[in-house]
């Protein structure tokens, strides 16, 4: 099949293909997703989008994975798709969260080179590259499935932690907040927002099934001295025997506080 007009541009018939595209696929779609649109054998329909890849018209993060490129670019490599785009397709079922999520609700000033996303799907990789943008991929089981708020990126919707469950995340594994003190900064931002919800971060920490949230979460309310004696008492309800660690990345090290059986590898006085 010719694809492509005698100067190299696209002919009238894929150019009318192109822009179905563009009008009913928001964000990255498959081959599969173009055979239906185009009511087309899923073999053809391949053939036809590599041809458009390879012509600046499309863009493929992955094999068997298209973006669009906007008509008005003059060449695909002035323009990017959306990283959260990209990682909503290839991990349908999960979330963005942590740092990523920190970002969204305002939580932190800080910006990160990574999106991060939570997938019930085990990969190959913990690191997939799109367009010059890592995006990170944890491991999150099918029962953790909650807490979650789908919101408008661009022209898709893309599922997202809510501001409460991006604390319980962050908790669970600092290095997710982009480590315990930039998690501390967070935790002392949520609780100075609207977004503060203590019956929520409860529910969701029972929910969430690791006791080491709430020693976690009770140290730290402790050292910034927010004023939630409730949620203070309820994580100190909480607390299990063993003991754990303030930062999971770094050494058993550093003297343990009894009150939350938390071992403070980690500095986070102010």
């Amino acid at each position: 099949m010719d694809y492509t007009d005698s100067s190299g541009g696209i002919t009238a018939d894929n150019r009318r293909l192109l822009q179905l595209l563009h009008r009913n696929t928001p964000g990255p779609f498959t081959v599969g997703d173009a055979a239906n649109l185009w009511q087309m054998p899923p073999e053809r329909a391949g053939r036809l989008l590599r041809s458009l890849a390879a012509r600046g018209w499309l863009t493929r993060p992955r094999r068997g994975l298209y973006i669009p490129v906007p008509l008005e670019a003059a060449r695909s490599g002035d323009w990017h798709e959306d990283p959260w785009l990209i990682a909503a397709k290839l991990f349908p079922g999960g979330y963005i969260g942590g740092w990523s999520a920190c970002e969204h609700w305002e939580l932190t000033d800080q910006l990160f080179r990574e999106v991060l996303v939570y997938s019930p799907r085990r990969i190959a990789g913990k690191t997939v590259t799109f367009d010059g943008t890592a995006i990170q991929v944890k491991l999150v089981s099918e029962e953790k499935l909650f807490g979650l708020r789908s919101i408008w990126r661009s022209t898709a919707k893309v599922t997202l932690s809510d501001p409460s469950r991006t604390l319980i995340d962050i908790l669970d594994e600092p290095s997710n907040g982009g480590g315990i003190r930039h998690v501390v900064e967070v935790v002392d931002e949520y609780f100075r927002s609207s977004h503060r919800d203590d019956t929520l971060l409860v529910s969701y920490g029972e929910l969430f099934g690791n006791r080491a949230v709430f020693k976690r979460l009770g140290y730290i309310l402790e050292v910034l001295g927010v004023d939630a004696s409730d949620l203070v008492v309820a994580c100190a309800d909480h607390v299990s025997r063993g003991i754990s660690l303030l930062d999971p990345a770094i050494g058993p090290r550093g003297p343990i506080v009894t009150r939350w059986n938390l071992r403070i590898n980690a500095d986070i006085r102010r």
